[in-house]
């Protein structure tokens, strides 16, 4: 008889079998491919030996497409049909599109405002399709630089996208054709570049400013384990800022204004924002750069020094510096005690992003690895790891949420079930109950962010739990599970203890969260902590009144009229009504005292419905029988 064969998880079914597998960084400006040889990470170039792929889509006639370099020359000549920087758009809906990106020229299907698709001259096309042409080009490399099928990728994103930003990062990447080993945060794939090569121990601080991207990360660096201690960043501040600024600079100095860029045709704008991105390179070799632009209907000449550039961009780099003060705060160690600052992303070869980086946290700023390909490199291996090739490998990766996960609670409060920075993967569970007698069904809506009240955070996901066996308030134990996945990606459950009835929910939105959100949601938590405390107190005490009153009402309906007297039920009416009136108040001190009043006025009444409950279950029955 033959036997089965069932290869370990994790190995490869023939022991000497090197599997490929490939990190990939999927960027703003321009994306890479590496994968581990030989034991070395290395970025995989195209056949004209370039290993940046800009990330820039060309859509043609019929079914062609062109991607990279040839898509890049053409985005001045063929703006309508070649769209770049599209990562700022993964995962938002047309409205917040269209309000967060002010040098946004693109024209998007008004037909469809969950998904922004953006409408060229032949087709429209929305972001997860334009990435998945990016990634299709990048695993067409490595099967061709590798000679074989991958068996699967690590993608990289941004620290702070959230789960819609995730899932929209999948998707594509399976319209590519890869199998995704793991979505890993940019800010840990460079960890794990610089620490597998210099065995480091520490504190460190990954920089991560791309062309349209910011992350901060504060990482803990010990005996192989990679704990990201705190994240914070903006999925919409980058490289790309720093190239609008320059370009408003410019018309500004054509006697045009900031406004001027709605005067210009889309030609000329996406030239211009192609030049200033020129001058910003340049000027981060040379002290200054001569301006020639064409600005259509007219023209300007001039000369721009690398002190009116760093004037331009320290409003954005400023940014980024408070969101670092933010990400210390959160991982509750001073800016001294980072030993290292690793720089991730184009933008930061710029040298006053580096000065002031350096000045901020008062430590080295590394940049021995290229900002460009750190990322890659770190993907790549941990993508060699994840495809089992390194089975003795005690590289452990510790990611964290970046704002807290929870369940919306009667009166519209928030309880927190995974706090924010928590390590992932995780599993929580909480008990609740139902609110009100006979309650069969309870209607769970799940929520994000840092806030007390619903109305503050974000919706994720509703569902439903139903087949709850009829029972008294606060009888039924339901057990709501969040449990977040080593992609950052949360499926919550619920489930009646005594039953076993369940559902379930794996949270995939339609679109993420606006720039406004994540910039201000966890300033926001900070700035009104004690206003949320006396909201909740209130919020509670009138939870509290509206149990209260339905309890004393369902009372006096089934035994007002049998137990009590005429002068007995008016003062507990007296109490009721002063009840209702109070809990209408915004004063939790006030409601607190009323429920006092009314319970006080109740216990009488409380004291005989339980004596004739007991007498009525044992009348006619024998002791025996009990």
């Amino acid at each position: 008889m033959t036997l089965l064969q069932i290869a370990e998880p994790g190995k490869s079914q023939a022991p000497h079998q090197h599997r490929l597998a490939v990190g990939i960084d999927l960027g703003t400006t321009n994306s890479l491919v590496a994968t581990v040889r030989s034991g070395l990470a290395d970025v995989l170039s195209d056949k004209d030996g370039r290993q940046l792929l800009p990330s820039v889509v060309r859509y043609l006639a019929g079914s062609e497409v062109e991607v990279g370099y040839a898509a890049r020359q053409a985005a001045a000549s063929d703006p309508a049909n070649t769209i770049v920087s599209v990562k700022r758009l993964m995962g938002h809906s047309l409205d917040e599109v269209q309000a967060g990106e002010q040098h946004c020229a693109y024209l998007f299907d008004q037909s469809d405002t969950s998904v922004p698709r953006i409408k060229t001259d032949h087709r429209s096309v929305a972001p997860e399709e334009v990435s998945a042409e990016i990634l299709r080009v990048l695993r067409m490399r490595a099967e061709e630089s590798l000679g074989g099928e991958l068996v699967g990728a690590v993608v990289t994103v941004p620290a702070y996208f959230d789960d819609a930003q995730r899932h929209a990062t999948k998707h594509a990447a399976r319209l590519a054709g890869l199998n995704v080993l793991r979505l890993l945060n940019e800010p840990t794939a460079a960890a794990v570049a610089y620490g597998l090569d210099q065995a480091r121990q520490g504190t460190v601080a990954v920089y991560d400013l791309g062309g349209g991207t910011f992350d901060i990360s504060i990482l803990s660096l010990v005996g192989g384990v990679f704990q990201v201690l705190s994240t914070a960043g903006n999925t919409r501040l980058g490289g790309d800022d720093f190239d609008y600024a320059l370009a408003c600079w410019v018309l500004e100095q054509a006697g045009l204004g900031e406004s001027g860029f709605a005067a210009l045709d889309a030609s000329t704008a996406r030239g211009l924002l192609v030049q200033a991105e020129q001058i910003k390179q340049t000027l981060s070799a040379r002290e200054s750069v001569s301006v020639d632009v064409d600005l259509g209907d007219s023209h300007w000449k001039g000369v721009i020094d690398r002190t009116v550039f760093n004037e331009l961009i320290d409003p954005l780099i400023q940014k980024t510096l408070n969101t670092c003060r933010h990400a210390l705060h959160d991982a509750d160690i001073p800016a001294s005690e980072i030993d290292d600052v690793v720089m991730v992303g184009g933008s930061t070869r710029v040298p006053y992003v580096r000065e002031r980086v350096g000045k901020l946290f008062g430590a080295r700023v590394r940049t021995n690895i290229d900002p460009d390909k750190v990322v890659a490199i770190g993907a790549a291996i941990q993508a060699d790891i994840l495809a089992g090739n390194k089975p003795d490998s005690d590289l452990l990766l510790l990611d964290v949420i970046p704002l807290s996960l929870g369940i919306e609670t009667m009166g519209g409060l928030v309880e927190k079930i995974i706090p924010r920075n928590s390590t992932i993967p995780v599993a929580r569970a909480q008990e609740f109950t139902t609110f009100k007698d006979g309650q069969t069904a309870m209607a769970i809506h799940v929520v994000q962010g840092e806030r007390e009240l619903v109305t503050d955070c974000r919706s994720l996901a509703r569902f439903e739990l139903r087949g709850i066996p009829p029972m008294t308030a606060g009888a039924a134990r339901i057990r709501v599970t969040f449990q977040v996945d080593a992609d950052g990606v949360l499926n919550v459950s619920a489930a009646e203890q005594s039953s076993g009835v369940s559902a379930s929910v794996q949270v995939k939105p339609s679109f993420g969260l606006s720039d406004s959100e994540i910039a201000a949601m966890l300033k926001a938590s900070i700035e009104h902590g004690l206003e949320d405390k006396v909201s909740r107190s209130l919020r509670e005490q009138q939870v509290e009144a509206e149990r209260v009153l339905q309890a004393i009402d369902a009372a006096l309906a089934a035994d007002g009229e049998r137990l009590l007297s005429e002068t007995e039920r008016a003062v507990i009416r007296q109490a009721r009504d002063e009840l209702l009136r109070t809990s209408q108040a915004d004063d939790p001190i006030r409601i607190k005292q009323a429920i006092g009043k009314l319970e006080a006025a109740c216990a009488e009444f409380v004291i005989r419905r339980m004596n004739t409950g007991v007498r009525d279950a044992i009348a006619g029955r024998r002791v025996t029988d009990l």
